[in-house]
């Protein structure tokens, strides 16, 4: 039976809101001191929790740093060993301020220290990443279009095929110049 995107954006949101409470009571916090911590109201972390709410790709990153946590560690579903994501399939955030969608590729197993995610991205207001835990490094490939992408302060412009690498904990830019833009970020955790 094949799923609609109706059914996986449930899911997603089912699995969002249990890896946050199970973050948040790992590391002990109430949801005021989280909601705080975060900068969102507690009654948005409440609905969150409840699987009431769907978080913007913003949202999860603010709680992600105010857990000490990649955001993987919020979005990603138990996996198989074989994995295959196909186009237009993954667990996908969008960003509340641009025309900006993530897809986790991969995220780090215990041990590893690296995220992986697939950009999708159009002309118009840019994606500006507030900064990750410290230590953080992104890299980033673009596979289509062109980009303005790196530290807010200086971003560069690149193209298909081009490579950047940046710290990912300061404030960052992708901003998307042509339509159906595409790239590969990968994450370092440190």
């Amino acid at each position: 039976m094949e799923r609609t995107g109706l059914d996986t954006s449930a899911a997603l949101i089912t699995l969002i809101a249990a890896s946050i409470r199970r973050e948040r009571e790992r590391v002990g916090l109430s949801l005021t001191e989280l909601a705080k911590r975060a900068g969102i109201a507690k009654s948005t972390l409440s609905q969150l929790e409840s699987g009431a709410g769907n978080p913007s790709v913003e949202t999860l990153w603010a709680l992600a740093v105010a857990l000490g946590v990649p955001i993987s560690r919020l979005i990603d579903p138990p996996r198989p060993h074989v994995r295959v994501i196909r186009a237009g399939e993954g667990p996908v955030t969008h960003s509340e301020r641009a025309d900006y969608a993530a897809t986790l590729l991969a995220s780090c197993p215990p041990g590893a220290r690296r995220d992986l995610f697939r950009i999708d991205a159009e002309p118009g207001e840019a994606r500006v990443s507030d900064p990750h835990n410290p230590g953080t490094m992104e890299h980033a490939i673009i596979g289509r279009g062109r980009a303005l992408v790196g530290p807010t302060e200086g971003p560069v412009e690149l193209g298909p095929g081009d490579y950047i690498t940046y710290p990912g904990d300061v404030p960052h830019v992708f901003r998307a110049l042509e339509p159906q833009t595409t790239a590969v970020i990968v994450m370092e955790h440190v």
